[in-house]
């Protein structure tokens, strides 16, 4: 029997069955099936073994050869040729033939390639869909991306070949989201692929073309550093599988004349190409890929706005136009009072990358920042870097002009103000301080690294060798910018900064020693001699005396509050200045940085305060004379204090209470006591001994060492000594142990005071008694002994 086929290929055939019925098929055979017996025909037989009939019917397409079988039964199957063909039939019988398989499928449908991925497809995916990317929209920035790459690869190679843009020399990406169909469709008109790259890169997973493409040019020392290409197209284009259970992609490659479509469904290991025959769909070069949104995605991912906004958030800079199909309005018949709906293609990537850029004007700056960080006031400052070597980016940052309304997302475990592109592709805004210190966080910009995958988590950043480089630098350009907000002529931008991010840079003294050189000249204070503006440190240390060796300072709720503390007195009756730090944060940072120019920094209201040009002899004559005194005092309040000394830091009170070298000082005891979530349990401890320091020079104090001396076991002068170191506790910012407690005593030696008074009011009604009684007045107050009424 003579038969026409196609070559190498194809054929048409009718099949007469034994029911008498009559199918039209289509037989597809693999290439090396006509391995020819003669040059112009091959030969196929079947051993007869039932009545079925094969006979050829016609030829559709190719070089139209002859050659002659003879069908004896469907089970038995072989070519009288070198390479037997791989054969399936498409209703489902397979033929048991040691050959391989022939494929019949219905006369309408193209010719279909069943193929087996090339890796364990079902756990890879798994793994791609449920553990590599955290979100599902990213699928669309990996299609975009492997769009722009098709586009790059084809730009370039146009330039030896340019019949290769020929057929389409616009390069554009067009996305049509469809939400009654529940497809997504992404054209671009790139460099195509063709069937053996379909099977090389989808059929492989995170095979990439790109990488290849590259390494070629590599080889060839033809790559330079425009071609920067995505170089993903494996792993990427499987995010499809996020929000589609089926895919189809239509390509044509610029180096071949035929198109091809591949499809997949999840949840398989095959996958089928086929040759494109629907002339409607045939392409003059690029690729389309259609996702078949799963039924729950389809609400949200078929949305034309949706689309645009994730174009616009992920694929803002690609460098070639993207369009997306949207719905608009216009006037209708030319009226304007009547409206009607249209669609039509609109341009999705307008903003371009000017960090690619050198020749940026500060309008293209403030435009670029108002409209990337949605903000109606130009930055404070930018800095715009690039930087080459062991490691390639570019970067441009922004200071903000006003502080958001919410602070404390600010300083947030994540903050939104920096976003990360790979080759200008949208990765990720959500960062844990892998590219900024926490303190930094107000800082905006974008970073775009040549380095980074484009898959990048916050597991390939923390072990990424080149992310602490980077972080590094960027820590440099945010302190540069600082500083010269810092140093303009005009002081008022400073002062705007200092009240908007001031606390940062605090922040930055507890959580960053490694920077202390840069943040401290940064930092701001009032102090006893500047109450209404802020100074630096360079400014307190220039105007310090020859003679002082530390940098004093003070921690209080206001200045006010600070500047009528007892522990200033001596301080500023030596003209010697003070920083108030008035902010909770204040007195940590300041306690962090330990050390400003070979200067100390002293807490005030702490144990071990010298002043200096104290006089030795002095001195030495009053612990002589009070030592008794002291240890009275201590004998009395027992563990309350850990020992009383003479003070150097008082000259108007009679006493003051200091905190130990390491405990709390009065104001972070208050503030800890306020601590929301605060372990009372540890305050205790964190508290410290506290040491009372008694003035000499105060009358009060000389009049309780002559009741020490003469009275020392009085009950009433060990209530004086208790209500002395209680007022003393308040005075110097303590809260009293027992407040009621306290009251009663200030109650009591109320009572006697006033009952003095009385006593001396009723003599001067006496007239013979007035000169006496005011002589017996006076001793009275000059004995404390007879007040205490002992």
């Amino acid at each position: 029997m003579n038969c026409k086929v196609f070559h190498p290929k194809e054929l048409f055939a009718t099949t007469l069955l034994p029911t008498t019925t009559t199918t039209r098929t289509r037989v597809k055979v693999d290439d090396g099936a006509l391995t020819q017996h003669h040059p112009s025909s091959a030969f196929l037989s079947y051993r007869h073994q039932s009545t079925t009939r094969f006979r050829c019917a016609r030829a559709i397409s190719g070089r139209i050869v002859a050659f002659s079988f003879v069908f004896v039964a469907p089970k038995q199957l072989s070519w009288r040729s070198k390479t037997p063909p791989v054969v399936s039939i498409a209703s489902g019988v397979r033929c048991e033939a040691a050959a391989a398989n022939v494929v019949v499928l219905p006369e309408k449908e193209a010719l279909v390639e069943k193929l087996q991925y090339q890796a364990e497809v079902s756990r890879l995916l798994d793994l791609i869909v449920h553990s590599l990317y955290s979100h599902k929209e990213v699928f669309l920035r990996e299609l975009v991306s492997n769009a722009s790459d098709a586009l790059d690869k084809v730009r370039f190679l146009s330039d030896t070949d340019p019949s290769l843009v020929e057929p389409d020399i616009n390069l554009e990406i067009r996305i049509k989201p469809d939400l009654q169909s529940g497809t997504i469709t992404i054209s671009d008109t790139g460099i195509g692929m063709t069937r053996q790259e379909l099977v090389d890169s989808l059929g492989t997973v995170a095979h990439s073309g790109t990488a290849k493409f590259l390494k070629a040019l590599k080889d060839n020392k033809e790559a330079n550093s425009e071609n920067n290409l995505i170089g993903q197209f494996g792993v990427g284009f499987y995010s499809a599988f996020l929000v589609a259970d089926k895919v189809t992609v239509s390509t044509k490659s610029a180096k071949s004349d035929k198109q091809y479509v591949w499809e997949a469904e999840a949840d398989t290991s095959v996958y089928t190409i086929r040759e494109e025959t629907d002339a409607k769909k045939l392409i003059p070069r690029g690729t389309t890929v259609t996702l078949h949104l799963r039924s729950d995605e389809k609400l949200e991912f078929a949305d034309p706005t949706r689309i645009q906004l994730l174009v616009k958030n992920y694929s803002q800079f690609i460098s070639f136009p993207i369009y997306t199909w949207q719905q608009k309005i216009r006037p209708k018949d030319g009226k304007r009072k009547t409206t009607q709906k249209y669609w039509d293609w609109e341009l999705a990537n307008e903003t371009k990358p000017i960090w690619l850029r050198d020749d940026v004007t500060t309008e293209e700056y403030n435009t670029f920042y108002k409209k990337t960080f949605n903000d109606s006031v130009n930055p404070q400052a930018y800095a715009h870097s690039s930087t080459k070597g062991e490691i390639e980016f570019k970067s441009l940052l922004f200071i903000p002009s006003m502080t958001p309304f919410n602070t404390e997302d600010m300083l947030g475990a994540k903050t939104k103000n920096i976003r990360l592109y790979v080759k200008r592709v949208f990765i990720s805004d959500e960062f844990d301080g892998e590219l900024f210190p926490r303190y930094l966080g107000f800082i905006k910009g974008v970073v775009d690294s040549n380095d980074l995958p484009l898959n990048v988590s916050r597991e390939i950043l923390q072990e990424s060798r080149i992310v602490p480089l980077m972080k590094s630098h960027l820590v440099r350009r945010a302190f540069d910018m600082i500083e010269e907000i810092a140093t303009r002529e005009n002081r008022e931008d400073y002062k705007t900064f200092w009240m908007g991010f001031g606390k940062h840079l605090k922040l930055g003294c507890i959580e960053d020693p490694a920077n202390h050189d840069r943040l401290a000249p940064l930092l701001r204070f009032n102090s006893s001699k500047n109450e209404d503006e802020m100074i630096s440190l360079d400014q307190y240390v220039k105007n310090m005396k020859e003679d002082q060796k530390a940098i004093y300072y003070l921690a209080a709720e206001t200045i006010q509050s600070a500047k009528r503390a007892p522990f200033l007195e001596e301080i500023l009756k030596r003209d010697l200045e003070v920083l108030f730090l008035l902010e909770p944060i204040d007195e940590v940072a300041v306690t962090n940085l330990h050390i400003f120019k070979q200067k100390m920094f002293v807490d005030v209201s702490k144990e071990g305060l010298e002043l200096g040009d104290e006089d030795e002899e002095k001195a030495k004559e009053f612990e002589k004379e009070y030592r008794l005194l002291c240890d009275w005092i201590k004998q009395n309040l027992g563990s309350k204090v850990a020992k009383v000394q003479i003070s150097k830091r008082i000259s108007s009170s009679p006493c003051v209470l200091v905190s130990g070298k390491f405990g709390w000082s009065a104001n972070m005891e208050r503030i800890m006591k306020a601590q929301t979530l605060g372990d009372n349990s540890q305050l205790e401890y964190m508290m410290g001994q506290r040491v009372l320091e008694i003035n000499p020079n105060h009358a009060m104090i000389e009049d309780l060492n002559f009741v020490c001396k003469d009275r020392p076991r009085s009950p009433k002068a060990k209530q004086l000594v208790e209500l002395l170191y209680e007022t003393a506790l308040m005075s110097s910012g303590f809260t009293p142990d027992n407040p009621p407690e306290f009251g009663s005593k200030v109650y009591e030696m109320m009572a006697l005071a006033l009952a003095a008074w009385r006593a001396a009011s009723e003599n001067l009604h006496s007239n013979h008694q007035i000169s006496s009684s005011a002589s017996q007045g006076r001793k009275k107050r000059q004995n404390p002994a007879h007040l205490l009424q002992i």
